[in-house]
């Protein structure tokens, strides 16, 4: 193999297509024509980044600009700058000021320029109240009849509860779509283990035996990172025993090992 198989330096191109990717592009190829907010939720481990990167790759540069922030635990003040820099100017002193930035920038951007901005807000659930209540002004457009925009919340679970709450129930309203991850399913095991062993280079696609699929399985419940983290310790594990094949033993071998 010419590298590390279940390494997470993947190109997204390479995105292995199981029925969470599938359904998920497929709901933000809708959110590309309807625009608005939509909520992804996951948790760690499970993939979300990686796919809203392979979206983002997909999207026309001449019609869609993406801002990407991981950067949630932020004061509200902070959080407004961040959105400016973002978009390319330097942001004004006062939060009045820097509101009227963002709703000027976004509108030049959508309705002068025919570019729809694309505002990826990752680890969400970290948003304070007071950045959630802003939002919902933040893209208010034409009397909150237009949405000249597409914003992505993306975070594990706690996002939806903090949206649950009574305070922010005109942001909840306001959700066109949504979708909640929850990893790769048993038959989908095998043909992503074979597809990133192909990847590699790999000429042996058999390497990992059913048992010690289930087994892997099993220990992660589909979740991606966890599901790289003990194959690639499983190779180890059978490369250090000169074994062609990864059984179950190995497998269990190499969850005490990594204490997964």
């Amino acid at each position: 193999m010419k590298h590390n198989p279940f390494s997470k330096e993947l190109d997204e191109r390479d995105v292995f297509m199981s029925r969470d990717s599938t359904e998920l592009l497929s709901r933000l190829e809708y959110m590309k024509r309807s625009r608005g907010f939509f909520l992804l939720t996951a948790e760690p481990g499970f993939g979300k980044t990686t796919l809203l990167r392979k979206f983002s790759s997909s999207l026309n540069p001449g019609l869609f600009k993406v801002y990407y922030s991981a950067l949630s635990s932020l004061t509200v003040m902070d959080f407004y700058r961040k959105l400016v820099m973002n978009m390319g100017e330097m942001p004004a002193n006062k939060k009045i000021s820097m509101f009227e930035q963002l709703q000027r920038l976004i509108a030049d951007s959508y309705y002068d320029r025919k570019i729809t901005p694309v505002f990826i807000l990752d680890e969400a659930q970290s948003l304070t109240g007071g950045i959630l209540e802003d939002l919902r002004m933040i893209f208010n457009f034409r009397m909150d009849s237009d949405n000249p925009y597409i914003t992505i919340m993306a975070g594990n679970s706690n996002i939806r509860r903090k949206l649950q709450l009574t305070a922010n129930q005109a942001l909840r309203q306001r959700i066109l779509g949504n979708y909640h991850m929850t990893g790769l399913l048993r038959e989908e095991i095998g043909e992503y283990v074979k597809s990133r062993l192909a990847l590699a280079g790999s000429a042996d696609a058999n390497i990992f035996t059913d048992a010690a699929l289930e087994s892997i399985f099993t220990s992660t419940g589909g979740a991606l990172r966890l599901i790289n983290t003990l194959a690639a310790a499983s190779l180890t594990c059978a490369c250090s025993r000169n074994k062609n094949t990864v059984d179950e033993e190995l497998v269990y071998q190499a969850s005490r090992d990594i204490e997964i």
